[in-house]
């Protein structure tokens, strides 16, 4: 099969795309054959060295969609040639709340689906939602998961209440921004672009603010209305602004830290009775609900970008550059 290969890290140049044997599945897994995949910032970070565990060659991927193509011994759930999602995560554990030692991502060290196959457990393969397309599907996984698990699961987010959601534009937080209309919610969102905060707009983005334009830009919030939940991937100075801005009692989810440590002050936290929630990924029982609540509200996923498999390269690079709303999808099969 064709497939891309990190061989060594250092940048997205390294990765390549290589014939390699076609996997068989073992007991109880399912083979896909990859239809569309999409890109996560995750994949990035491992050309460049900056994840733990990296183990080389890699097939990176942790989004995909495609058709059920082979079953291991004793493998049950979508049929041959039933059109399908993955859930990513490996291995959570018996426990909601926390994922368990030893579990994992599906693209390194576990292959990925930026390959025409992909064998994974029975239990990570869900029927496609019927109203997507082949590429909306594979944008789904990873960051819907995320989105939901951070925003829903975790602070509890409720029809009426207001959410703020800062650098909208990026896979998780453009799925927050889907979810949170979805049950009712009223939404803020930031940008440095006043062009993804226009395409914002057009998703129900009821308040938009561009922080690069305006220094204050957090004084511009306090007087949007009281937030009763926050969710952020960044860190940063952005999580400790956001600490001063949600209203006493709410909740504040945090999935990432691209934007480095926090410098925060307690005093934002014990006086307000905050409530700060660390969120990562999602269980089985998260992705289930996250993929019903897709179906029952029809949600379209953001794809900002469609590559070929063959400009692999390309794909990655713009994912780095942050000039894409939404997924970038790779086609495969």
């Amino acid at each position: 099969m064709i497939a891309a290969q990190l061989p060594s890290i250092g940048d997205p140049s390294h990765l390549r795309v290589e014939e390699i044997p076609t996997p068989e599945p073992a007991a109880g897994e399912i083979r896909v054959r990859v239809r569309a995949a999409a890109l996560n910032r995750r994949d990035a970070f491992i050309t460049r060295g900056l994840y733990p565990g990296i183990a080389l060659p890699c097939t990176p991927g942790s989004d995909g969609c495609g058709v059920v193509d082979a079953l291991g011994a004793g493998a049950s759930g979508p049929r041959i040639g039933e059109e399908v999602v993955i859930d990513p995560m490996l291995g959570w554990g018996a426990e909601r709340r926390i994922w368990a030692d030893g579990s994992g991502i599906l693209g390194m060290p576990h292959p990925g689906t930026l390959a025409q196959f992909v064998c994974v457990p029975a239990a990570n393969v869900y029927a496609k939602p019927a109203h997507l397309d082949i590429d909306r599907a594979a944008a789904l996984p990873l960051a819907g998961l995320t989105a939901y698990r951070a925003l829903i699961t975790r602070a509890h987010l409720r029809a009426g209440e207001t959410v703020l959601i800062p650098g909208i534009g990026s896979g998780v937080q453009s799925f927050a921004l889907l979810f949170a209309k979805a049950i009712g919610a009223r939404t803020i969102v930031t940008s440095s672009s006043d062009e993804k905060l226009a395409r914002a707009r057009t998703l129900g983005a009821d308040v938009t603010v561009n922080y690069a334009a305006d220094p204050q830009w957090f004084k511009a919030l306090k007087s949007a209305g009281a937030i009763d939940v926050a969710i952020d991937g960044s860190g940063g100075e952005t999580f400790a602004r956001i600490l001063d801005l949600v209203r006493p009692g709410g909740r504040v989810a945090i999935y990432g830290g691209t934007g480095g440590d926090a410098k925060i002050r307690p005093f934002s936290i014990f006086w307000k009775q905050l409530d700060v929630l660390g969120s990562s990924m999602g269980s089985p029982e998260d992705f289930r609900d996250m993929l019903a609540l897709v179906s029952e509200k029809r949600i379209e996923p953001v794809v900002g970008a469609v590559f070929p498999l063959a400009d692999l390269v390309a794909a990655v690079e713009r994912l780095e550059s942050g000039a894409n709303f939404g997924k970038i999808v790779v086609t495969v099969g």
